[in-house]
């Protein structure tokens, strides 16, 4: 099974090309022109074993907004063409993830319904040049596009870096789990509705 996609979206504010294998080994290229969210993709391409290819042009002068939305979008788009009709995979995915102080939680689901539950109170506004209340903007566009339900909670933490990346690494974990074939059930959409 070939499970990839090739999706690019272009805008007025972003242009965005996005690469993925979600059966890949964790390698990245990322060039978003925000330096800690590239790290926090990395999170996602490293500890959800997916070869992940970012290029983003965005209205950075204006601020990262459009860009960091845009990329979860876009990202969303690719998993949902990469899972096609979502045949043998495990569907629920869920992850705790700590850093020093912090602790987050990430469940996911395939549902083909799109809701995002977050729960971060980040003890800062920014992390090197990323705003963290794009955080939500990123998850958000990426559950709309993915068709999935997510839920994301940041348990405890002082300091936003790390909260940041307990979540974007629980969030990956997840993924992985989701995402990964079900050897007890190949070929099966997993619903009693038979389609998701």
């Amino acid at each position: 099974m070939n499970r990839t996609a090739d999706v690019r979206r272009d805008t007025k504010e972003t242009r965005i090309r996005v690469r993925l294998d979600l059966d890949g080994t964790g390698q990245a290229k990322l060039a978003t022109g925000i330096g800690f969210f590239d790290h926090m993709l990395d999170q996602i391409a490293r500890h959800g074993l997916i070869d992940l290819e970012i290029e983003a042009q965005g209205d950075l002068h204006i601020d990262g907004h459009h860009t960091v939305e845009d990329v979860g979008i876009t990202l969303g788009m690719a998993v949902a063409q990469a899972v096609g009709d979502k045949r043998g995979l495990t569907r629920y995915g869920h992850a705790y993830v700590p850093l020093d102080e912090a602790l987050s939680r990430v469940v996911i689901d395939f549902s083909g319904r799109p809701g995002l539950h977050m729960d971060v109170p980040f003890k800062s506004g920014m992390v090197g040049g990323f705003d963290t209340q794009l955080a939500y903007e990123f998850f958000q566009g990426f559950a709309n596009h993915a068709l999935v339900t997510l839920h994301i909670d940041n348990l405890r933490g002082e300091n936003a870096h790390h909260q940041c990346e307990t979540v974007f690494k629980a969030f990956a974990r997840a993924l992985r789990m989701a995402l990964a074939l079900d050897p007890r059930a190949p070929g099966v959409i997993p619903s009693t509705k038979g389609a998701l």
